[in-house]
């Protein structure tokens, strides 16, 4: 298998799916804009996203993964399949339970989260509404992720890096269409949330019985691999927790700051999302499957060879995303959001956001291809040791650029993205010092060579961009045009410098056997 192929192949897929993201964003951005409604939706949706990444994405599939790996190269497909059965069964009982839970305690969680909302009553009360509307969705989002993982390490990459189109779908079709509907009408993205996550385990059904793993109900309680599986997921819950304990606390700190602040740091975290998730992502769902198949087969050459790869795709790619978003800020959020009830001063301060996240946008990818170093070899203490200590240091960071320098939202922003950084190089520091990692040689030659072309596109977008503050005045189409043209620039001016000094497509194609 090409990895450059199935990197390609799921990029491209949630390329589709970002794409329509911010076609969503834009329309909530224009009918809500970013005041009460906004902020009480995105705390609402942002709770059971918090315990998705926690359950689901987060310690689950870094328990499930390599064991589901071991199982499929190590034993038969009959073993395998009981295993998923098994898994599947007691994760639907659990969330269940999860979901009524958290749809009781919805006022307590509310004011959790957002303590700064129980200063405004009608704020506090139609947070509690939406959040019982859109908590199911951590059960529905949940066996999505089960399925993806399931669909990865049978090489089908494409099917879970699509399935996100689904919730997108879902909630444009419901503002365009369904929201005069509501005497409240920002309820119908709520209800959206909740067919978006059904829609989403529906459509990957499919495909998990086009290979022959479909799950069925299975009660056994002593299935060795489950229990495994739960070994490893009370570290990956704490390591993963405290990741999200860090956004849970920004938001906290945001709920105190002025109206309009969580919405800020929404719109610019979902700019940051495009290059996380087409490439951060995608590099890491496509190299854990294959790092846990180099370990289960004891090669440690090729194991340090797939990190390196990884390693260096993410500078070439996430290092000239960075800059851009820094350079582009104002154009992007103008262009993305500047519509309805998106006013002046909320482009100023989600650009002001977006400046801040994008210093710590490299940090972040890494963070997703370092970390499956780890969790491949099914060592999660070690990265939840480095999460805690860097929780402990954004927080710190928090206190400093909000309450010291008076940073506001942006010193929130900030401190997520060094965080993120520091993250990374420690993951990066103890993967070195533990041996698992040795980097290939010309590391300092194609840093350097990858720095002159950062330069020479900053440069290009920073005199084609013009004034920012005239992009304001523009048209939307015009915005548009120029917006691609810039990207379209950008990138001819990067990668022509790139290729003049030597960088080659084919010296980055990775083959693993299947």
């Amino acid at each position: 298998m090409n990895l450059l192929k199935a990197l390609a192949k799921v990029g491209s897929m949630t390329f589709v799916s970002r794409i329509l993201g911010f076609v969503r964003d834009t329309l909530i951005a224009r009918v809500f804009g970013a005041g009460m409604l906004s902020d009480a939706f995105i705390v609402a949706f942002k709770i059971p996203n918090l315990l998705r990444r926690v359950s689901a994405e987060g310690a689950f599939s870094q328990a499930f993964v390599p064991i589901l790996g071991e199982y499929k190269s190590q034993r038969g497909f009959d073993e395998t399949h009981a295993l998923i059965h098994r898994v599947a069964t007691w994760m639907g009982v659990i969330l269940v339970v999860v979901t009524l839970l958290g749809m009781l305690a919805a006022p307590w969680i509310v004011t959790l989260i957002a303590p700064g909302f129980r200063t405004d009553a009608a704020k506090m009360q139609l947070t509690v509404e939406l959040l019982r509307i859109t908590f199911p969705y951590i059960f529905f989002i949940s066996l999505v992720s089960m399925a993806g993982g399931v669909l990865n390490t049978y090489n089908k990459f494409g099917i879970p890096a699509f399935t996100p189109v689904w919730l997108n779908v879902s909630m444009i079709a419901s503002v365009l269409f369904f929201a005069d509907y509501f005497d409240d009408p920002i309820k119908v993205l709520a209800w959206a949330v909740f067919i978006g996550g059904f829609l989403q385990l529906a459509f990957q059904v499919p495909f998990l019985k086009q290979i022959g793993l479909l799950p069925k109900l299975d009660f056994k309680r002593d299935d060795e691999g489950v229990w495994r599986i739960l070994k490893l997921m009370g570290p990956a819950v704490l390591g993963v927790s405290v990741a999200q304990i860090s956004l849970i606390l920004n938001t906290i700190f945001a709920s105190f700051l002025i109206t309009g602040s969580v919405s800020w740091l929404y719109y610019a975290d979902r700019l940051m999302e495009f290059p996380t998730g087409v490439l951060g992502v995608a590099l890491g769902t496509i190299l854990l499957p294959s790092l846990s198949k180099a370990y289960a087969g004891k090669d440690d050459g090729e194991y340090s060879q797939l990190l390196d790869w990884g390693l260096r795709l993410t500078f070439i790619l996430a290092a000239p995303a960075a800059v851009a978003l820094a350079v582009l800020a104002t154009p992007l959020v103008t262009s993305l959001f500047y519509y309805g009830k998106f006013t002046p001063l909320d482009v100023a301060m989600t650009q002001q956001a977006l400046i801040a996240y994008s210093i710590g946008l490299l940090g972040l990818i890494l963070v997703k291809i370092l970390a499956p170093g780890f969790y491949a070899r099914q060592n999660i203490k070690t990265p939840v040791k480095i999460a805690i200590f860097t929780l402990v240091m954004t927080q710190m960071m928090n206190v400093l650029f909000v309450f010291v320098l008076d940073l506001r939202h942006v010193g929130l922003a900030l401190a997520i993205g060094l965080g993120a950084c520091l993250n990374a190089g420690l993951l990066y520091y103890h993967l070195r010092q533990a041996g698992i990692f040795k980097p290939q040689s010309g590391w300092g030659l194609f840093l350097l060579k990858l720095s002159v072309a950062l330069v020479v596109m900053g440069g290009v977008l920073y005199l084609a961009m013009g004034d920012a503050r005239a992009w304001l005045e523009f048209t939307l189409i015009k915005r548009l045009m120029y917006m691609c043209g810039l990207v379209t620039l950008g990138a001819a001016s990067y990668f022509s410098t790139l290729m003049l000094l030597g960088f080659r497509p084919r010296d980055y194609i990775r083959r693993v056997n299947r």
